[in-house]
């Protein structure tokens, strides 16, 4: 094992590993039942929307072992995939809602299952991109800038979901944003937020006590105090072991098999012609493309893997991992499956092979009979390791020359542009589109510009056609 995985080489061993892995598992278990929860848009009521919810439910779990256990053998990198927050939303607006608006089961599964389609083409396309190089040439084209900014920005990114999760940054409608009021409101409303910051601390001062698995004791302890902080009993989530096996067999893992689905994407008139269809893929193709990227680069980065280039060793590999992941979702029953940012915490728990991966897949395999285990684990426990993760990020953008207004203000764009439009992807191209204006008004612009100028007009096509 230690020859395969080659932990002794990378500086780790089997103990941290297990560590990193259940520190990886715990960051994104959330995905169980929020992913389920954003593919059928919360219509509970609606006829339909449980047998889907069913399905994606079994459809998640078995897609993120299947991504996840990629990782683990084949690009032997200590990274997870599941299915990609913000594009599960899409995917009910474009595919789910507009038939959750007809109100018919039929309907509301024909739309379901004609999105897996779209899903499935555009994980195709992934593939063959990765084959045949594609992919990782246009990472690699990326300016030295934005490589750098990367890393911070998902670690800015990262952090600011650990703050929404709990409550501790808030909505507000003047400012858009404000902290979490601890004055006039009832201990359970506050308590979230004010434990998920003690466990922050918590998991910095075991750090700095250089305690190993210091991430991972972090939220066990950080769950401990919120049981008895809210007087509060561990409980599972209840739902018929059956039932949503016999929906997956059902409606799941069959639905990019009917030709009815086929004739909706691109022949009839669900999603508008084929015109739509083929946006719908390019978008899906873009927004997993770039948030791949730049999780390979933030997690590759903090684990100190990056190439003599900055780049992330074995690239190709955990390309062809995320792709053959998207296509195996979308058989599934799921929408894109894509290398999550919550690796980092794995990674920031000392991970550094694929047997971090191997122990992440086996906690998600487990879910499957244990509807799901994850859940006594509260989100008050998880947060503070996806702020710290913020943390341990941060220190990439340090290396970026502020000095260079071409190199300063497309770094910035691409770090901060992150968090405030919620996409990395997004992040990306506007620091990408800022860094070929720059350099064409500033008379710098080459042929090794190329690349990344294309790579800009992509956004810019993306951004006008609007989407997420």
């Amino acid at each position: 094992m230690n020859k395969f995985f080659k932990i002794s080489q990378r500086g780790s061993n089997v103990r941290t590993e297990i560590i990193a892995g259940l520190t990886t598992f715990f960051a994104m278990a959330y995905i169980l039942v929020v992913n389920p929860n954003q593919i059928v848009g919360f219509s509970f009521g609606v006829p339909g929307i449980d047998k889907i919810w069913n399905a994606v439910y079994i459809a998640t779990i078995v897609a993120s072992v299947i991504g996840t256990l990629l990782f683990a053998f084949y690009a032997r990198m200590p990274f997870a995939q599941s299915c990609g927050m913000g594009l599960n939303s899409f995917f009910f607006t474009s595919f789910v809602l507009p038939e959750v608006i007809k109100g018919a089961e039929g309907n509301t599964i024909s739309g379901y299952q004609t999105g897996l389609v779209i899903i499935l083409v555009s994980g195709l396309i992934f593939l063959l991109l990765s084959v045949t190089g594609a992919r990782s040439y246009i990472a690699k084209a990326m300016p030295e800038c934005i490589k750098k900014a990367i890393p911070a920005g998902i670690g800015l990114f990262i952090a600011f979901i650990g703050f929404q999760n709990v409550g501790i940054v808030q909505d507000n409608p003047y400012t858009l944003v404000q902290f979490v009021k601890l004055q006039g409101v009832a201990w359970a409303d506050v308590a979230p937020a004010v434990i998920a910051l003690v466990g922050f601390l918590i998991i910095a001062v075991l750090t700095k006590l250089k305690v190993k698995g210091a991430v991972l004791l972090g939220i066990v302890l950080t769950s401990v105090i919120y049981y008895l902080a809210t007087w509060t009993l561990p409980s599972f989530e209840t739902t018929s072991v059956l039932q949503p096996f016999k929906d997956f067999a059902e409606i799941g893992i069959t639905g990019v098999f009917k030709a009815e689905s086929w004739t909706n994407a691109f022949g009839g008139e669900m999603l508008g012609g084929i015109f739509s269809a083929i946006m719908l893929i390019v978008t899906f193709c873009l927004v997993d493309m770039f948030d791949t990227i730049g999780t390979l680069y933030g997690a590759a980065s903090e684990a100190d893997m990056l190439d003599e280039n900055g780049d992330p060793i074995d690239i190709d590999k955990s390309m062809a991992c995320d792709s053959i992941a998207t296509v195996a979702g979308a058989v599934c029953g799921t929408s894109t499956v894509t290398t999550f940012v919550e690796s980092a915490s794995g990674v920031a728990a000392g991970g550094r092979t694929g047997l971090t991966s191997l122990v992440t897949a086996l906690c998600f395999a487990a879910c499957l009979f244990l509807s799901p285990i994850a859940s006594i684990i509260p989100g008050a426990a998880t947060a503070p390791a996806l702020i710290f993760v913020g943390v341990l990020m941060m220190k990439n953008f340090a290396k970026v020359d502020m000095e260079d207004m071409r190199s300063a203000v497309p770094a910035f764009l691409t770090f901060v542009m992150m968090p405030l439009t919620y996409s990395i992807a997004n992040g990306i191209g506007i620091g990408a589109i800022a860094y070929v204006l720059i350099t064409l008004f500033t008379g710098k612009y080459t042929k090794k510009d190329i690349a990344v100028t294309i790579i800009a007009l992509l956004f810019v096509f993306k951004f006008v056609y609007g989407t997420i």
